[in-house]
């Protein structure tokens, strides 16, 4: 683990920061998803433009000989996961800002719980990674338990389930689109978003906000909770699996459950809570192995 520990570091900021996004996200409940995410992109655009420019610019010109150089199926593959990576954040923001603000706080965090075992589970079916049998038990686990949570309402768990296999399939696709600069990804899949929204800028936009306070959040939101977590998300995928990371992914979703029931006053049925309780006790179940190990590693560096 020492070698690395910035990788750990940095995962681990990027889902605390998460944890706190929606407080920003209800400061703009007046306002359309569209609106928000549109000009979450245009300051994300402008700030990670102005990194790769200013810093980025050797780096730039080595990535685009490095891609020059590839066979064609390999630029191919590089072009593909770049631009659907865009596509698929694009998609799991719009929907996450509509269900902070539309719906509740409480089925974005369950979209953030379920998240990590959809991604174990398509990084072992298109990467190969390997899962245990009792991590594959509590696969089934959280299954029941998401049957439960949707019994309150279909349309939540819908949600839940979108929002998560949206942000699963990003995490997959970029633990496989290695070999190039971080920040210049993401750079260009933002960009990407941007374009593909100002295409469509009507459907998104009916109006232009005009409030100071409405472009001081978005910028805080472009750039707190834009670019600094997915460079550090981006960062930890150099080192870490898709597993890895999604133990830490739950930093975010029980942050986003304190924040709900503590300062929004959200409240949870019965089963809701039978529903949740069983999805921890999968979660546990689920890292158990890692955890154990992650232990014996610490001891053994004590010793």
């Amino acid at each position: 683990m020492s070698n690395n520990r910035k990788h750990y570091a940095a995962v681990i900021v990027a889902f605390t920061i998460w944890g706190f996004f929606s407080l920003p996200l209800r400061a703009l409940a007046d306002y359309t998803p569209g609106q928000i995410l549109y000009f979450r992109l245009m300051i994300a655009v402008l700030v990670l433009g102005s990194i790769v420019l200013l810093f980025k610019r050797g780096q730039l010109k080595q990535d685009w000989q490095q891609l020059q150089q590839a066979s064609a199926t390999k630029r191919r593959e590089v072009l593909l996961l770049t631009f659907v990576g865009g596509a698929l954040l694009t998609i799991n923001w719009l929907v996450f800002i509509y269900v902070v603000n539309k719906i509740n706080v409480k089925t974005a965090s369950f979209s953030y719980l379920i998240c990590p075992v959809i991604t174990a589970v398509l990084g072992s079916l298109l990467l190969k990674e390997k899962m245990s049998m009792q991590q594959w038990i509590a696969v089934g686990l959280c299954a029941l338990s998401c049957i439960l949570v949707g019994l309150g309402s279909v349309s939540e768990i819908g949600f839940s389930f979108f929002t998560a296999l949206t942000y699963a399939l990003y995490l997959i696709s970029q633990r496989r689109n290695q070999g190039f600069d971080r920040i210049i990804i993401l750079f260009i899949q933002v960009l990407f978003s941007f374009t593909i929204l100002s295409c469509f800028v009507g459907m998104f936009v009916s109006e232009i906000p005009t409030e100071g306070k409405f472009y001081f959040i978005i910028a805080i939101i472009a750039v707190l909770f834009t670019v600094v977590p997915l460079f550090l998300n981006l960062f930890a995928l150099n080192r870490l699996t898709s597993t890895t990371i999604g133990i830490f992914m739950y930093i975010n979703p029980l942050l986003n459950f304190f924040i709900a029931l503590v300062f929004f006053d959200e409240t949870m049925s019965t089963v809701q809570i039978v529903g949740y309780s069983i999805i921890f006790c999968a979660l546990i179940l689920f890292n158990a192995a890692a955890i154990n190990g992650y232990r014996e590693r610490k001891a053994t560096r004590l010793m």
